[in-house]
């Protein structure tokens, strides 16, 4: 039986951001469509399949901003780099996003969303965004901290009760991943009732329950552990604080400032039209499957949000930069704490990777990676509609690498580790 998780997996996590070489493609081809630097809008129809560019040498990236011109040789190797994961990783449908002033843009799909009826993959396609949820959950409650009705250091205990460690465990360190909570993802029963009927509705407090029953892993703040029952936790005091729910508040004071007009905080399985299908092997027989009508409830604060690329392409910037807060805010936030990959830090429902910033999102069906590097101001948007891994990497680590490498050298997301194999 096999875990359902919601990726970044324990240290961003350990496997889920954790790089390796992209070996040598495989055999086949994928289909694209293509309209570099052109609108989600103008790029949903689907090109005809185009052979693999002929390799040309790497251009060098701007000694100015380590950002590679999105040239029409780069954009080829882009191409032809995408298409290898793709082949190796098996993925059905991939539309990756690069924007980066003076030195051009590159939006292209890949694939099929829809194995069934072979409809193409397109930019404008909704796609669940797992943990990526995260980063509006925090923005919410930071919000707050911002208009004095909560403080990062007080105690998880003043807002929940029943929590192991609550009259120690602050905010803070619920966000940043330091509380030694169990996971209640990673819990069997968790796991078994989710498989067993995964369009089930689940509660944020039997998602806690899950996690209770489990003794503390370690004392609050002495270790950085991926718990998603951190974020069940602030999405209950946002709530509490507000008297709204966690939905309406996130659409209400996150979204609408934020102006994105195409993610949404759903209150039902159904996706906006129109949508990539999704796919997993997060299953009870561990085949794949068709995951897109699974009920996300189960994820809530922690995963459960939609959205479409040129939404997370805005999100991405206005996180990295912390438009909606306030500046000393926003510098607690991106006060980063080492994980278990060089080069790499989480502050407060986000990361640091090699100068990217963001988060990714992981759920069965799906992956989306959105990061903003602000050395370059360039913006860097992968969205799939799979997260079976492959060799124990997720795979839009292996997208991100394998972009990373060819237009910020200086810069690889994730950095180079030894494959971690998948263990939970």
């Amino acid at each position: 039986m096999k875990p359902i998780h919601l990726r970044l997996r324990r240290a961003c996590a350990a496997a889920a951001a954790t790089g390796v070489l992209i070996a040598p493609a495989a055999a086949g081809s994928a289909s694209g469509a293509s309209v570099p630097g052109r609108s989600a809008a103008a790029s949903t129809v689907a090109a005809t399949p185009t052979p693999t560019p002929t390799p040309t040498p790497t251009a060098s990236a701007d000694t100015d901003t380590g950002f590679t011109p999105l040239t029409p040789a780069v954009a080829a190797q882009l191409d032809a780099a995408v298409r290898r994961v793709m082949r190796e990783a098996q993925v059905p449908g991939v539309t990756v996003g690069l924007w980066a002033p003076g030195k051009g843009s590159y939006v292209r799909s890949f694939g099929v969303a829809d194995k069934a009826t072979g409809a193409p993959m397109t930019p404008d396609l909704h796609v669940r965004i797992g943990s990526e949820t995260k980063t509006f959950t925090v923005t919410a409650l930071l919000q707050l901290v911002d208009q004095g009705k909560v403080g990062l250091d007080d105690h998880i205990g003043d807002y929940v009760t029943g929590v192991p460690n609550g009259d120690r465990i602050t905010l803070r360190e619920l966000a940043g991943m330091r509380s030694g909570l169990f996971n209640y993802s990673m819990d069997g029963d968790f796991i078994a009732q989710l498989q067993a009927d995964p369009e089930r509705y689940v509660a944020p407090r039997q998602l806690l329950d899950y996690s209770f029953k489990h003794p503390v892993q370690f004392e609050p703040g002495a270790e950085f552990d991926y718990s998603n029952t951190n974020l069940i936790l602030l999405g209950l005091v946002v709530e509490k604080i507000t008297g709204r729910p966690l939905h309406e508040v996130i659409t209400q004071d996150v979204l609408g400032p934020a102006g994105l007009r195409s993610t949404v905080f759903p209150t039902s399985p159904a996706l906006p039209v129109p949508y990539a299908h999704g796919y997993t092997d997060q299953t009870a027989s561990g085949k794949v499957e068709d995951s897109t009508r699974w009920n996300p409830s189960w994820a809530w604060a922690a995963g459960e949000m939609v959205s479409d690329l040129q939404d997370l392409r805005s999100w991405a910037r206005t996180l990295a930069t912390g438009t909606l807060l306030k500046p000393a805010t926003q510098a607690e936030r991106l006060k980063t704490t080492p994980m278990d990959i060089p080069g790499a830090g989480y502050g407060l429902g986000i990361f640091d990777v090699q100068g990217w910033i963001g988060h990714n999102g992981s759920i069965p069906g799906y992956e989306v990676l959105p990061v903003y590097l602000p050395s370059a101001q360039a913006t860097m948007v992968i969205a799939l509609n799979t997260d079976s891994q492959y060799k124990g990497q997720e795979p839009s680590t292996l997208f991100g690498e394998a972009v990373t490498s060819i237009v910020t050298p200086d810069h690889v997301y994730p950095g180079h580790k030894p494959v971690v194999p998948r263990t939970g």
